[in-house]
C-alpha cells in the first residue's frame, strides 16, 4: 500500500533554524511573516480586508482528539513506527506551511524559505526513508529559480519527489497591487514553452512534477468569513487550471516521458476535463474549426430570409445586416491563431486519451465516492481508465482518524463500484508508474522494493 500524498506538519521553529542559518535572521523573520500572516487577518475589519484581498484560511486544520494522530503528522519517526498499524507501507510526504512559501511575494524570502525547509524535510526524514519520503518545495516564479531549487533538492540533498505550484499569482501592471488584483500564471497557453527548461530538468533528474495548490481567492472562493464556502472544490479548480494549461501548451506532448500529478483534486474533475477537450478538440480542433468560418455564410441567401421571414423591426434595420453578422464571428481572425490546439501537440482523439491515461495521475482522498470514475470506461470516452493515486492526507483535518483511511478505501470495492485489480491499481501500481517513470530506482531500500521490482517486471 503506497500513500502517493500523505502529510507532515512542520515543526516552524526549527524550520525558521534553517532559514535563519541560510540567509539571516532578517530573512528569517520575513519569512515568518509570510508563514503566520492568517494569524493577523484575523483581527482586521471587513474593510480592512476587502482592501488587502484577504479571505478565510484554513482554521481548526488539524485533527486533535487523538493527539497521538497530532503528534505522528509532526514526527516522522513516530509516523514511520505508526505506518503498518494504518495498513499502509510506504509514503510521500507533502508540506503543510511549506505550500505557503511557493507562494511568498518577496524573492529572496520566497527561495530561502524553500531551500530551508528542504533541508529540514531532508534531515528529517533521512534515517526513516524505509518507509517515508519527503516532496521538496520547487518555486516557480521564474524558470531560473526552479531550476536552482531541483538541483539543489534532488541533486544534492538527494530527495527524489518534488512539488511544484501549480501557477504562480501575479501582480497585475499599475498601483493596485493588493492580493485580489492578480492574475493567474499557470505556465501557459499565451507563452507555451517559458517553463520548457524546467520539464527538461525534471526529466534529467528523473522526477515526477506533482502540483498541491489551493484555489481558495479565486473567482467565488473569495468569503471573509467561511472557510468551507472557500475550500469545497479547490483543489480540483487548481488542478484542473494547471492541467488544461499544460495541455494545451504542449508540455506532455514534448516531454512524454514526464508524468505529472494534480493532488488532493480527486479525479471527477480529470474525467470531466478529458471530455471536454474531446469534444471541443472535435468542434474546434485543428482544421474542424473551419466550419465556422463566416466566409461560409451565404450573404445573399440570408438577406432573401430575412426579407421572407424576419418581421417588420428586422426589415428597417436590413442594411445593418452583414454588420451583425461579424459580431462573436469576426471574418478577419488571424489565420495563424484559428486552431487553438495547435501548440498541444494532438492530432486525434486518441492523442487525447493517451495523455488523460498514461501521462496525468490524479490524487484521490480515501472517502472521495467519485474515485471510481477513474476506472469506469463506460463512462468516460474511448473506454478510457485514468491514473487514480491514493493520497490520505493525513496531517490534516480531512483525516480525522488515521486509522480510518485504508477501510473508507475500500468501501469501493464493499459497494462493487471497484473490483480487486482497480484497487490495486489504486493503491500500489498506478504510484509505482507515476515516482519511478523517471527513476527506477525510487523505492529501493524501502518496504515496498521487493513487490515494486515484481510490478516493473511484468
Amino acid at each position: 500500500m503506497i500513500d502517493a500524498d500523505g502529510h507532515m506538519v512542520e515543526f516552524l521553529p526549527a524550520v525558521r533554524d534553517e532559514i535563519a542559518e541560510l540567509a539571516g535572521a532578517a530573512v528569517a523573520d520575513g519569512v515568518e511573516t509570510a508563514l503566520t500572516a492568517s494569524q493577523k487577518a484575523r483581527h482586521m475589519d471587513a474593510e480592512l480586508k476587502r482592501r488587502l484581498g484577504l479571505f478565510r484560511l484554513s482554521w481548526w486544520a488539524f485533527p486533535t482528539s487523538n493527539t497521538l494522530d497530532r503528534a505522528a503528522a509532526l514526527l516522522p519517526g513516530l509516523l514511520h513506527e505508526r505506518l503498518p498499524e494504518l495498513g499502509i507501507d510506504f509514503a510521500i510526504l507533502y508540506p503543510t506551511f511549506g505550500l505557503i512559501a511557493l507562494q511568498i511575494d518577496a524573492a529572496e524570502h520566497r527561495q530561502a524559505a524553500c531551500r530551508g525547509f528542504n533541508q529540514y524535510y531532508a534531515a528529517l526524514c533521512r534515517e526513516h526513508a524505509s518507509r517515508l519520503t519527503p516532496a521538496a518545495l520547487i518555486p516557480m516564479h521564474t524558470p531560473e529559480e526552479a531550476l536552482d531549487e531541483l538541483d539543489f533538492a534532488v541533486g544534492t540533498l538527494g530527495l527524489r519527489a518534488v512539488l511544484l505550484p501549480g501557477f504562480v499569482s501575479r501582480p497585475l501592471p499599475g498601483e493596485n497591487q493588493a492580493r485580489s488584483a492578480r492574475w493567474i500564471d499557470s505556465y501557459g497557453p499565451d507563452d507555451p514553452t517559458a517553463y520548457d527548461a524546467v520539464w527538461q530538468r525534471c526529466r534529467e533528474l528523473g522526477v515526477a512534477p506533482t502540483f498541491h495548490s489551493s484555489a481558495m481567492g479565486w473567482g467565488t472562493r473569495f468569503s471573509m468569513t467561511n472557510y468551507v464556502f472557500n475550500h469545497i472544490g479547490n483543489f480540483a479548480a487548481a488542478g484542473e487550471g494547471t492541467c488544461r494549461s499544460l495541455f494545451l501548451s504542449g508540455v506532455p506532448h514534448r516531454f512524454p516521458e514526464l508524468r505529472f500529478a494534480f493532488l488532493e483534486g480527486g479525479v471527477a474533475w480529470g474525467a470531466n476535463l478529458y471530455s471536454d477537450l474531446l469534444g471541443h478538440f472535435e468542434k474546434r480542433g485543428g482544421t474542424a474549426i473551419r466550419q465556422f468560418d463566416p466566409a461560409h455564410v451565404d450573404r445573399a441567401q440570408m438577406k432573401d430570409l430575412f426579407e421572407r421571414y424576419g418581421p417588420e423591426t428586422f426589415q428597417r434595420r436590413i442594411d445593418q445586416l452583414d454588420e451583425s453578422l461579424t459580431i462573436l464571428s469576426d471574418p478577419t481572425e488571424d489565420p495563424a491563431s484559428l486552431d487553438e490546439f495547435r501548440h498541444s501537440g494532438v492530432e486525434k482523439p486518441e492523442d487525447i486519451r493517451r495523455i488523460f491515461s498514461e501521462q496525468l495521475f490524479f490524487g484521490c482522498e480515501a472517502d472521495d465516492p467519485m474515485n471510481a470514475l477513474a476506472f469506469d470506461t463506460r463512462t468516460n470516452p474511448m473506454g478510457a481508465r485514468l491514473r487514480a493515486i491514493f493520497s490520505s492526507d493525513i496531517g490534516h483535518w480531512d483525516v480525522p482518524d488515521m486509522n480510518v483511511v485504508l477501510p473508507e478505501a475500500w468501501e469501493l470495492v464493499e459497494e462493487e463500484r471497484l473490483d480487486r485489480a482497480d484497487f490495486r491499481d489504486f493503491t500500489f501500481a498506478n504510484a509505482v508508474e507515476l515516482f519511478t517513470s523517471g527513476n527506477r530506482d525510487f523505492f529501493a531500500g524501502t518496504e515496498v522494493a521487493e513487490a515494486v521490482a515484481k510490478e516493473l517486471g511484468r
